[in-house]
Order: structure tokens, then sequence, then C-alpha cells
């Protein structure tokens, strides 16, 4: 009666692997999306962008010293310095579009190499963060209307973007494929509206510059509309 009562407690490991899919392989197992994994998946890559931006020589946080969550004027010395602004959207986008690469890839699996994915969003973006802040991308930059002066970002800002990334990969995971669609197109327009930028014009202008696209964002949007004298 007392060996019946008394049941083993099943180990760790037949816990885990309690989760996953049965038929799944090894490799796959490894990459599993728990907490843990995930976390140091993430934070590795933080201080891997990190590093290599300083020794890139970006600095830590803005020039002037201060630290704010938001700052707004396009033009502004501060702007891609401090923790968001209004490129802050089209990073959530990355995340989005990054999501939508991995389910691809990974149709079918899924849910037992999740990890893998955010891995590999997280890869694409950090090298674009570097891309990004290197001499010929900020050059290439500065020929445009809204990016004169633009000396690459604070590496709190970079950060930041990365972040802005993650969290558009985790409302992707969440949400209905066309509200995320939503969210997409709703935040082009307003980026659009508001100063005459996002993310398709940015990639636009970065591979084939316009002057008249660059004459057009001059005039500035509803928030950095030029003041009238």
């Amino acid at each position: 009666m007392q060996d019946e009562m008394v049941q083993p407690l099943p180990d760790m490991q037949s816990r885990v692997n309690s989760n996953i899919p049965t038929g799944t392989s090894f490799p796959e197992k490894l990459m599993a999306p728990t907490t843990r994994t995930l976390i140091l998946i993430t934070a590795a890559a933080f201080v891997v962008q990190a590093a290599i931006l300083y020794t890139m020589g970006q600095p830590p946080i803005c020039a002037c010293g201060t630290v704010r969550f938001w700052v707004g004027t396009v033009l502004s010395p501060e702007n891609s310095q401090q923790i968001t602004d209004w490129y802050t959207p089209s990073h959530v986008i990355h995340g989005m579009l990054f999501f939508a690469l991995g389910h691809l890839l990974f149709r079918g699996r899924w849910s037992s190499v999740f990890a893998l994915a955010l891995a590999l969003a997280l890869g694409i973006e950090v090298a674009w963060e570097l891309v990004e802040n290197s001499p010929p991308v900020i050059a290439r930059y500065r020929e445009q209307a809204l990016a004169q002066g633009y000396s690459g970002d604070s590496i709190l800002n970079s950060l930041s973007d990365t972040l802005a990334m993650l969290a558009g990969f985790g409302l992707a995971a969440r949400l209905p494929v066309r509200f995320s669609l939503g969210l997409a197109v709703a935040a082009e327009l307003f980026t659009c509206l508001m100063i005459r930028d996002n993310l398709t014009l940015n990639v636009v202008q970065l591979i084939v510059p316009s002057k008249t696209i660059s004459a057009w964002q001059a005039e500035g949007g509803l928030y950095s509309a030029p003041t009238v004298q």
C-alpha cells in the first residue's frame, strides 16, 4: 500500500519535454520557447549590440547629457539620441515583419522553434543597427532633407530601437494578422502625416534618393510644419 501511495516526482527534463510536441527533434527541443532561453537570447543580443556600437565610437547617451523618453523635433540634435522619437514606430513594424518572416520559414514547427525565430529577428535588427551607424550609411542619410547633421544613434537610442522591434514581434505573436497589418499601415500613415517620413520613405530615400521627395519632406508635416513668418 505504501509503495502505491508514494509516486516519484517527474524530473525537470520530463516536465520540459511534456510541453514540447511529440516527434520534435532534439535540436528543436533545445530551441523550445522557455522564458529563460528567451531572456538569455535577448540579453546576449543587447550586450553585443552595445559593445560593438561603443567600439564604433557611438555615444552611450545624448551629447547633451540629458536622458529623455521622447523627442519630437526631427531636425533636433537630440533626434536619434533619446529613448523614443518619430522613428520608433518603424522599428515596431520591423518586429512585425520579422515575426512574419520567422513564421514563414518555420511553418508547421512554430511552437518548437519560437526561440530560434526570435534569435533570427534580433540578429537582423542588431545587424541593421550596426550598419545604420556605419560611416557610409550615415553619410547617405545626410543627403536626405530630414537627416541633415545626422551623426548616428546613441547607444541608448539604438538599444531602444531594438526593444521597439521586440515589442512589434510580441504584438504580432499575439494579435490576428489583420490587426497587425492594420497597426503597421496606421503607423506608416500617421508618421507620414506628422513628419512626412516613415519606414517606407526611409528605405526609398536610402536606396534611391529622390530630390522631389526630399523637397516635399523639407516643407514639413503637421508636427514639423515650417513656422510662418
